[in-house]
């Protein structure tokens, strides 16, 4: 994040595969729950951060008090990453806490369902949004963009998940599109994926 520069970092060929590193000199690093009270090792939380050398790390929006109070409270910067750590005090990324989707009373990280659609061979692009549900919590939709010259029924990507990961964090819905719409930093837009067409 360009607030807090980089408050984990990873060692030369780390051996904690998928872990974004450790805090590094000077940076103070908690997960937190709502409260801001501190989760355990293995539990989901938000990354918040403080340094110890003072202007390290940003100290607020420019004309926006209110995402300013927001983002610092209790005198921590608060990062709206969800991570877990590990007992060797190894940092995880989870997902973007505004991009997390409840369902049937389990958290899904929208990351790690990108993550396994785009392993099939046919996939160039995905996103993972929520649906709301008329009779319960949030459906997930995958929306994806299918590679050039490739073809997928509505029903391959489905069955290619069954066996990579948990059966609540299995897609309801999916609606294939020609590309995902992009910011205009070129990052997925997921806010518009569930209505493009």
């Amino acid at each position: 994040m360009t607030e807090i520069s980089q408050a984990i970092v990873s060692a030369a060929n780390p051996t904690a595969l998928g872990s974004a590193g450790k805090p590094r000199a000077g940076v103070d690093v908690r997960i937190v729950d709502e409260n801001d009270c501190e989760v355990g090792v293995g539990e989901v939380g938000e990354l918040i951060v403080r340094t110890d050398c003072p202007w390290a790390v940003s100290h607020g929006y420019a004309g926006n008090a209110e995402a300013t109070a927001a983002a610092w409270r209790n005198g921590w910067f608060h990062t709206g990453d969800g991570f877990r750590r590990d007992a060797e005090n190894n940092f995880y990324f989870v997902d973007r806490l505004k991009d997390a989707i409840r369902r049937r009373g389990e958290n899904i990280s929208s990351f790690e369902v990108e993550s396994e659609i785009l392993t099939h061979p046919a996939v160039c692009e995905a996103a993972a949004v929520v649906v709301k549900s008329e009779i319960a919590e949030d459906e997930v939709m995958a929306v994806i963009a299918v590679k050039a010259g490739e073809a997928l029924d509505p029903a391959a990507p489905i069955e290619f998940l069954r066996t990579r990961m948990t059966h609540f964090m299995i897609p309801r819905y999916v609606r294939f599109v020609e590309e995902l719409p992009r910011t205009p930093t070129a990052k997925s837009k997921r806010s518009s994926c569930a209505t493009s067409a």
